[in-house]
């Protein structure tokens, strides 16, 4: 299964991803999580990619590009992936078309406020990425993680006035490619209008999506 996750910023990507691999085995994968990695690593891309990110700019298509192809090489991904942080064009879009059949793409439905209110609430682990939240996904211990036992920490962009920001960019940006998925009928709305509700309720829908997808 090829498959491609949308959604704003705090709708729950990485979270139902992170199920979703365990289940379908394959990786996700997260441009973000690429370009974040070569930054880290001061790869001669990630100090590239660097500059952009602190103007606040999207990477360039071919360095994107570039760490996407090399990151699809790799075996765990012949049988699949889950797509996160990419396309964010339609250029990119296209080069998929042309090199990876796409076989459904998830479009994550969810209201402004719900997302505001997720996002000021969500916890990362330094270490190893796990995502919590203070509502609805804390960890046993207090500010500590489940998984590694690192420590958690918020985002600075998860700040009200910065989220709605962020919230017009996504939609400007991503609203034709929402279109050009939806025409070509391998898009699906997979709607969350409840903060309470669990994730493995919507990675259920998910799998819902997948299933009838198959049988086409």
């Amino acid at each position: 299964m090829r498959m491609i996750i949308f959604g704003p910023p705090g709708s729950g990507k990485g979270t139902y991803a992170s199920r979703l691999v365990g289940i379908l085995g394959v990786p996700h994968i997260s441009t973000g999580d690429l370009v974040r990695e070569e930054i880290r690593m001061q790869t001669e891309v990630g100090r590239i990619a660097k500059q952009y990110v602190e103007r606040g700019e999207l990477v360039p298509d071919d360095i994107i590009i570039s760490l996407l192809v090399k990151r699809l090489q790799k075996p765990d991904a012949e049988r699949g992936f889950i797509l996160d942080g990419f396309p964010r064009t339609i250029g990119q879009a296209k080069f998929l078309e042309e090199n990876f059949k796409i076989d459904l793409v998830i479009n994550l439905v969810v209201p402004d406020e719900l997302i505001i209110q997720r996002l000021s609430n969500r916890l990362i682990c330094k270490i190893c990425g796990a995502i919590y939240n203070r509502l609805t996904l804390k960890p046993k211990v207090d500010e500590i993680c489940d998984v590694c036992g690192g420590e958690l920490y918020q985002r600075e962009d998860d700040k009200p006035e910065v989220i709605r920001e962020r919230l017009k960019v996504y939609r400007v940006n991503t609203e034709p490619l929402i279109n050009y998925y939806r025409e070509k009928k391998i898009l699906r709305d997979i709607y969350c209008e409840d903060l309470t509700i669990p994730p493995e309720i919507i990675v259920k829908k998910i799998l819902e999506a997948i299933d009838e997808m198959k049988k086409k």
